[in-house]
This record gives structure tokens, C-alpha cells and sequence, in this order.
């Protein structure tokens, strides 16, 4: 049913006429002719010329109708009693058509009488609206919420990209605040889902087969049992299309990507001697950072730079270059960027400013048309560089950083990439990569995800963005990308309101932030809310091992911590084994004092010896019933916080080997002794916080909504 075939002739002619008339919306039985012609419901109706032809229609529909006066004469149809509403049967149809003419003729004699119209009354339903917008960096989206005059209030609408699949659309109505409405409440009975599913594909259908339809609503929809009924129809085009995006061949991104990141030679246009300038800073990071392929110094005057060979020219340089690191003014960019794309070097990194941030746009589309003209992919403008640590590489002026791990990063911005290195140093956070993008003149975040997705050396990609500048180009890689490798996306300006509302109600609750939330998680992608958040998910998503199963058990000595603990685990969307076994439960009360509590949170009190600790995280990792873990320790003198550590890493690696594996995170209370405990767990592979009981669930949440979005559950 995902590629469900609409009358796309039908429907061309009727816009090929709206175009001719210079209208930029169609009329509403137009929209009924669009509709029609994609099988989506709008009210059956028609025109009878005779009491037998109106009883004819009418039993065709489905009674009850509605029959009215059409006449050019009669504007006030009810006061000239031209309307009789709740048409039961084909007699009272044919009836009531000898009555309106009747009717008619009284009011005004000499009224010009077209016929009757006969129409399909709604019966009641949930009242929903199906409709479509277009977005600058999305493309065509379908949206789904409450209808009537609630929806601009509660502004309770779920976007995914067009055309949409039945299960994106079956998303699409859990996916709302008010999804309960539609399953019936209080006695009132569930809504037909396949019904609206069927509106939604064949709406996300219509408007992809059909670029110039920019907004389209259908509000409201009558949704009940047996199916739903578009009563209201409106569809806005625009004939100017824009035009297509530029995207380069995926093979071609991943071939250049690789010579980017993992070069055999680099060159330094603007390489220097003096300390303090960028120049010398890129130099010392490549040799200090252990660089171990060719390093090509370019500068105009200088035969050597910090005891290497240095060259006027890329175009002296007498073997092959795969990527040059630019640090000289803006103004000389372009012209040292032809050298580049003469030589065929694949990658030019950007770091100077001084292009579209500041206003300079026409500085920076002229460095995307060399670019293009000899293809030479872009890094930046306006960027710090950037790290491949497999490759000892430091490409950058920062520091030279050499932590090398599974998680790569990226940012749009220099400060926040200055963040991503000193969280990764303080924490010992191993890195596979760490990329500026500044500007995007070219490279964005779907060229990495396309290199990051075949590089062995990443299991994690976490990006920092303002802006995709085709977001559409990314959902879809992301999409990919995210079945195999967890892929955490921190979206800054959350807040700022849309562009300008649009015409329709769902351009009007369109906001971007909006948008961007929905189609990232169809996309598989882990949204991150706070800088923070972005660091500590890229830190320990990668130790956890994927969970099987939904049950989570929460062992704690601490009620308190207990308490907080589940209300986390509801925020992230995690499932507490409840209610718990009575076998489990009686098995986990041999270990618990009598004033313990079973259940779920296992609450073993402070006042126990290491031994109760490690007898019910063993019991938890042993039963096949359980399939995550949430530790709560409490710091008493009984269980000081390295001995609590070592033992569970002790217990977790017992059971590791007996092929028990297990994601296991935990919240340590106490004093600061716990700091030191947390960092070994989590250098053992357990995600541990010390004063925190949300980071450790979010950690463990966002490993579950990776592992169900990637089908692995």
C-alpha cells in the first residue's frame, strides 16, 4: 500500500487549469475532484434534475442526505425552505424534492431552478485533520492531529516527511498527546485506524507526485468505526518551484570522505613559523599529534617551516595530496583553492572566517563553485578543523588530542567543538573523530554519516547542528544509518519561533522545532536536549551492550534514590518489570532484610554488607526475565563506594563470561569518595553518575530508543 497510484491525469488537469487562471488555491470542488481522484473520502453529492433521478442518487450515497435549492435567484436557501436536512429513505427523497421546488416557486415565481442538490450527511466522529506543508530544508511533510478549532491551540500535531509509509502513518496517531481520543473513551467507540491511515498515505502520496501543492488541509475529518470523511478541503499551490538541491553521488561522498579523513599527505596553505598565528598552531598539532603521513608546509617566502621542506604552491609539491588545511585571510581562499582543485586534492579545509557569517555570501559561492568546477569537496568555511584519532591526525588549531575511542562528533560551532574536546578530556572519553562544519558551504552532516557509517573505527555518531541544510538528503541517510550505528542529534535553536505562520492551519502550527523533532525520530535519530545531554549519550551509549527485552529492574540502598529512579525511567520511555515474578520476588527477599522491599524498585536498605549488593545484581543479570539493570548505591560504612565498585565489576564480568551480557547503569549517593568509584564503573563498561539518578537512565533510555528504532527489540 506505500506506493499507492492516485489518477495523476485527473489531477494534472485540474491544476493545469488553476495555473491558467493565475489562482494560487483551488476551489472547494476542485479539491473534491483532487480528492476523488486519490481515494480519499470528501462527502458523496450530486445534482438531480427529478424527484426519481434525486430518490436515485440518494440511495446510491447512502441515506441519511441532505437536499438543497440550486438556484442563481435563491441566496437565503433556508428562509425560502430550499433546504430539508436528514433524508431517510428514497420515497422521502423523491418527497422532498417535490416539496423544495414547491417551496421555491412560492418564494419566487419567476426563479431560474438549476435543480437539486443532493448530499451525503456526515454522521458524527472524532473530529481529526490530514494535511501537508512544504519546508525549506524537508521538503514535502503530511501532518496529523485534532481537528476543529483546537488544533491551533494545543497545537497537537505529529509531522513526517512525504510520502509516508502505513507504519509512519500508524506512528503518526500514537503520536499525538490526544492519541487516547482515537481508541475510544468513556464508552464511545475507537476510530477506523486503517481509514486514517489510508488518508495519510494517500495525502503524503498526492502532495510527492505533485511538487506544486504546498499546503493542503483536510480539516475537519469526521473519523468514527466504520471509516472518515474529509468534510472541508483546502489545497494552496505555488507553479515557481524551486530548484533541486545538489547532491552528490553517495559512492563519490564516501571515496573523497576517505581520502578527507584518512590522508596519506596533507598540505598547510598559510603554514608559519611564528608562534601564535593559526599557521604554526595546524603544524605543531599535525607533527605533535603523531601524524605519521606527509606534511607539505605551503608558504610563499619560507624554504622550511619547523624543520620541513615548504613549497610556494600545492602545485610544487611533487607526490599526491589528499587534503589541504587552509589558514590565510579570506580574500586569498579562492585563488589558492583552483591550486587545490588543479592538483586534485579531494578536501580542502576552511578554517578562516570571513564568508556568508559575516555577510560575505558571494565570497562563499565563489569557493562552492570552484569547488564544484573541480571537484573539491569542501570543510567549512569558519571552522577549527578537524581530529580523525585512528589516523593520529589533528587537522585543526586547538590542541592536539590522542584519546582514541568509538564515538565521532561534530559541530556547526567552534566554541562547542572546543566543549566536545575538553568533556572528552576530563571524562577520558575516547574519540573517533571530532569535525568542525562552520558554514556548510559543502560537507555537512549527511557527507559524515556517509563516512561514519562504513568506518570500522565509529560505532557512534553524535552531531551538533543550527541547521540541516537538506534535511531531507539527511532523514534519509540518517535513516540508514541509525539501524546500524546510534546516531544523537543536539538541534540548537530549539525555541526560536518558525518562519512567518503559513496559510493553512498546518503551515500555521509548523513550527520548525516541531518538525524537526518528528521527522528525526522517524528517522532512528536520538535527540539530545542540552549540550550536556549530547556528551554524556556519545559517552556511554557505546559501552552499553543492546538489551533484549523491555524489563527493567531497579536494585537500590536507598529508597529515595528508588523513588527518583522510577520516575526517570517513565521520562525516558523505559519499562519497569512489573509486577515482578513471585518466584523472582521471593528469590530476590533471601537477600533483603525483612524491613527490605521487593517489588520493583528492589529497595535492600543502606545498612547492608557488599555481599547483598552483589547477590541480587547477580540474581538480576542471571534471570532471563530481567533485561537491564539500574543500580541505586547509598555510601554507608558497611559498603564504602570502591568496595561497591569493584565488586559489581567483579559480579558483571562473572556473568559476562557465563554469556550473561546486559546493559547495567548506576546513581551513586554519598560523599565525595563516590566520584572516584563512578569513574572506575565507568571505565569498566557500567555508566555511572555520582549525585545524579537522570543521567544514568537517560544514558540507558537513549540505548533503548536506538535499539527499538533499529528494529532490534
Amino acid at each position: 500500500m506505500g506506493n499507492f497510484q492516485g489518477d495523476k491525469a485527473k489531477v494534472r488537469q485540474i491544476l493545469d487549469a488553476v495555473r491558467k487562471d493565475g489562482r494560487d488555491a483551488l476551489t472547494a470542488p476542485e479539491g473534491k475532484l483532487v480528492c476523488d481522484a486519490y481515494g480519499i473520502n470528501v462527502p458523496k453529492e450530486g445534482v438531480a434534475g427529478s424527484a426519481a433521478e434525486a430518490s436515485k442518487m440518494a440511495a446510491s450515497m447512502g441515506f441519511p442526505v441532505v437536499m438543497k435549492i440550486v438556484s442563481p435567484d435563491i441566496l437565503h436557501k433556508t428562509e425560502a425552505g430550499g433546504v430539508i436536512v436528514g433524508v431517510k429513505s428514497a420515497d422521502e427523497a423523491a418527497t422532498a424534492y417535490e416539496q423544495i421546488i414547491a417551496n421555491a416557486k412560492k418564494y419566487k415565481a419567476d426563479a431560474k431552478i438549476v435543480g437539486i442538490q443532493v448530499q451525503q450527511m456526515i454522521k458524527g466522529g472524532q473530529e481529526v485533520i490530514v494535511g501537508a506543508t512544504t519546508d525549506d530544508s524537508f521538503g514535502k511533510l503530511v501532518a496529523f492531529g485534532m481537528g476543529g478549532v483546537l488544533v491551533e491551540v494545543l497545537k497537537d500535531v505529529t509531522f513526517r516527511l512525504a510520502p509516508a509509509t502505513r507504519e509512519d502513518a500508524a506512528s503518526m496517531l500514537d503520536g499525538i498527546q490526544a492519541a487516547e481520543m482515537l481508541r475510544g473513551v468513556r464508552g464511545g467507540k475507537p476510530v477506523s485506524r486503517e481509514a486514517l491511515q489510508d488518508v495519510i498515505v494517500r495525502v503524503s502520496q498526492l502532495v510527492s507526485d505533485f511538487p506544486e501543492i504546498s499546503e493542503m488541509d483536510l480539516n475537519p475529518i469526521f473519523a468514527s468505526e466504520d471509516g472518515a470523511i474529509a468534510a472541508d478541503v483546502r489545497i494552496v499551490v505555488n507553479f515557481e518551484q524551486k530548484e533541486a538541491r545538489y547532491r552528490p553521488d553517495e559512492k563519490a561522498v564516501v571515496t573523497a570522505m576517505n581520502r578527507i579523513m584518512k590522508p596519506k599527505a596533507v598540505a598547510v596553505i598559510g603554514a608559519s613559523n611564528e608562534a601564535g598565528k593559526i599557521g604554526n598552531s595546524v603544524m605543531k598539532n599535525l607533527i605533535n599529534g603523531g601524524y605519521q603521513g606527509k606534511i607539505y608546509p605551503i608558504h610563499p617566502k619560507e624554504t622550511e617551516i619547523m624543520g620541513i621542506q615548504a613549497f610556494k604552491s600545492v602545485k610544487d609539491i611533487p607526490g599526491e595530496v589528499d587534503t589541504a588545511v587552509f589558514a590565510i585571510p579570506a580574500k586569498l581562499v579562492a585563488g589558492a583553492l583552483k591550486e587545490c582543485g588543479e592538483k586534485k586534492i579531494a578536501g580542502a579545509i576552511l578554517i578562516p572566517s570571513g564568508f556568508g557569517e559575516t555577510g560575505n555570501i558571494e565570497g562563499q559561492e565563489e569557493l562552492q563553485r570552484i569547488g564544484r568546477e573541480y571537484n573539491i569537496r569542501l570543510m567549512g568555511p569558519n571552522i577549527y578543523g578537524f581530529y580523525y584519532t585512528p589516523a593520529n591526525l589533528c587537522a585543526t588549531f586547538c590542541t592536539a588530542y590522542d584519546v582514541k575511542g568509538s564515538t565521532a562528533l561534530s559541530s556547526q560551532s567552534g566554541g562547542i567543538g572546543m566543549a566536545i574536546i575538553g568533556f572528552s578530556r576530563s571524562t577520558k572519553m575516547g574519540v573517533s573523530a571530532i569535525v568542525g562544519l562552520g558554514n556548510k558551504s559543502d560537507i555537512d552532516e549527511d557527507d559524515l554519516l556517509l563516512f561514519f557509517e562504513q568506518d570500522d573505527n565509529t560505532k557512534v555518531i553524535a552531531q551538533h547542528c543550527e541547521d540541516l541544510k537538506d534535511g531531507r538528503a539527511f532523514a534519509e541517510v540518517a535513516k540508514r544509518v541509525s539501524k546500524k550505528k546510534p546516531v544523537i542529534m543536539l538541534k540548537a535553536g530549539r525555541t526560536a519561533m518558525g518562519a512567518a505562520a503559513a496559510a493553512s492551519h498546518t503551515g500555521a502550527v509548523a513550527g520548525t522545532d516541531k518538525i524537526y523533532e518528528d521527522v528525526l525520530k522517524q528517522s532512528g535519530v536520538i535527540r539530545a536536549r542540552s549540550l550536556r545531554q549530547m556528551l554524556e549519550l556519545s559517552r556511554g551509549v557505546p559501552i552499553l551492550p543492546t538489551p533484549k527485552g523491555e524489563n527493567v529492574v531497579i536494585i537500590t540502598g536507598a529508597g529515595g534514590s528508588g523513588v527518583l529512579l522510577s520516575d526517570a525511567c517513565v521520562d525516558n520511555g523505559l519499562k519497569l518489570l512489573k509486577p515482578m515474578p513471585d518466584d523472582l520476588d521471593a528469590a530476590f527477599r533471601k537477600f533483603i532484610p525483612p524491613f527490605g522491599a521487593a517489588g520493583n524498585p528492589v529497595d535492600i536498605t543502606g545498612g547492608e554488607p557488599p555481599i547483598t549488593y552483589v547477590n541480587t545484581v547477580k540474581l538480576g543479570l542471571e534471570d532471563d526475565r530481567v533485561h537491564a539493570l539500574i543500580l541505586g548505591y547509598w555510601h554507608t560504612i558497611v559498603t564504602p563506594p570502591m568496595v561497591f565498585a569493584r565488586n559489581m565489576v567483579q559480579v558483571v564480568n562473572e556473568m559476562k563470561a557465563k554469556g550473561k551480557v546486559k546493559p547495567v547503569v548506576a546513581s551513586l549517593a554519598g560523599d565525595v569518595e563516590v566520584e572516584e568509584a563512578a569513574q572506575y564503573l565507568y571505565e569498566n563498561g557500567i555508566p555511572a553518575y555520582a549525585y545524579s539518578t537522570e543521567l544514568p537512565v537517560e544514558v540507558l533510555g537513549a540505548k533503548y530508543q536506538w535499539a527499538r528504532a533499529a528494529g532490534l527489540l
